[in-house]
């Protein structure tokens, strides 16, 4: 206890994955290859409620960001007539499938 040397807690890790590793190995089991992007345990991204949320005000700006681009405003026009980030009324635009006009 007091006095004696602590054991570093990293090689008490290491000495404990090598005897998981040992069990599991020495149990017939192999390694298994996973595709990238495919998990069964993690939640599919972007369908959270908060995610929704945002969509949904989105989507009740989207007609006043359509109006803007029909008048064939650029970007960052309609965003300061609109009082939002440029970054959002693009988003709005792109999920909603019109676009702005490249130059005044």
């Amino acid at each position: 206890m007091i006095g004696e040397p602590m054991p570093n807690p990293k090689d008490s890790i290491i000495a404990n994955l090598n005897q998981q590793l040992d069990a599991y190995f020495g149990a017939g089991k192999t390694v298994q290859q996973v595709a990238s992007g495919v998990s069964a345990e993690a939640p599919f991204f972007g369908t959270t409620a908060h995610h929704e949320k945002l969509r949904a005000q989105r989507d009740k700006l989207a007609p006043a960001v359509r109006a803007e681009a029909a008048k064939g405003v650029i970007a960052s026009v309609a965003a300061k007539s609109l009082g939002m980030h440029i970054k959002r009324l693009k988003l709005i635009a792109e999920e909603n499938g019109f676009k702005f006009a490249d130059t005044p």
